[in-house]
């Protein structure tokens, strides 16, 4: 199926990117490492390997280079690309340069490339799950700051993106949908109207009767929420005899079980959203070694 929204890319998080870098180096005082600055000369180089210390998805080596090139200018840096898989043990990235840029940035572009590749792998778990009968997409469950760069590890992952933001995508959900079953249905039609000219439009369901209403407004997308497989197989059939081009998407809660069950049913689905694969990835660890002093 096509994409409901476009996917971030690294030209898309370029300028958020020196942003996140320059707030995290920040935050760490990067002008005051008095442990470094006491013990390491100013001008002193060093050659130095980031090691990944268990298996996964390689994400976040174009920030972990910005971080050390903005500490050293002149720094080299040369590392495998995001998406590669990782075993224990390999050498993902080789640096090399001012031996205080590269200790003082260490602990922040580990960070980044943990969470990111952590994420990845998560994400890549799911896709794996899939088995090609559907996609994965992410949400916007995403740590306030981070949302770029979490939502490119999904990419990296072989998930895709739904909405980045508020105005991607009309997405009436459970808090809206009660809202407007209250409103004057033609003032309704007439809204959901004009904003298809320029977005499309999803309605989360949780029940076969907000399918029916949500079906009499014309979405592009229904979003099938936390329902029971026998009471989601029906509304799925409904969906496709009455709007057979409207997109179905199964969210609520899943898990690796979930979407496995799911891909060995007979369930007609375009893709599943899972929070979980941005606000519960387990960090993929690494670690920096010096290689030449």
């Amino acid at each position: 199926m096509s994409h409901i929204t476009k996917d971030v890319n690294l030209k898309d998080i370029e300028c958020s990117m020196k942003v996140i870098v320059a707030n995290a180096l920040r935050e760490d005082r990067i002008k005051k490492d008095i442990t470094t600055d006491s013990f390491i000369p100013k001008y002193a180089k060093v050659s130095a390997k980031i090691i990944a210390k268990e298996e996964g998805v390689i994400c976040g080596l174009p920030i972990a280079e910005k971080i050390f090139k903005t500490l050293d200018k002149d720094c080299k840096f040369k590392g495998k690309d995001d998406k590669e898989n990782a075993k224990k043990g390999d050498a993902i990235a080789e640096i090399n340069g001012n031996t205080r840029a590269i200790l003082t940035g260490e602990r922040i572009a580990l960070n980044f490339l943990q969470h990111l590749s952590g994420i990845a792998t998560e994400t890549r778990k799911y896709v794996d799950a899939a088995a090609g009968k559907f996609d994965i997409y992410d949400t916007r469950k995403t740590h306030p700051g981070l949302r770029l760069l979490e939502k490119y590890a999904v990419v990296c992952g072989g998930g895709k993106n739904h909405r980045l933001r508020l105005d991607d995508l009309v997405l009436i959900k459970d808090n809206h949908l009660e809202y407007l079953k209250h409103m004057d249905k033609g003032k309704l039609n007439n809204t959901i109207g004009k904003l298809k000219r320029t977005h499309k439009v999803e309605i989360e369901c949780s029940t076969p009767e907000e399918v029916e209403f949500a079906l009499s407004l014309y979405p592009d997308i229904i979003m099938l929420d936390n329902m029971e497989n026998g009471t989601m197989a029906n509304a799925i059939a409904v969906v496709r005899k009455s709007l057979p081009q409207t997109l179905i998407e199964v969210s609520g809660e899943m898990n690796i079980d979930k979407i496995k069950q799911i891909a060995n049913s007979a369930l007609d689905i375009d893709f599943v959203s899972v929070g979980k694969i941005t606000h519960s990835a387990k960090d993929i660890d690494f670690s920096l070694e010096f290689d030449k002093i």
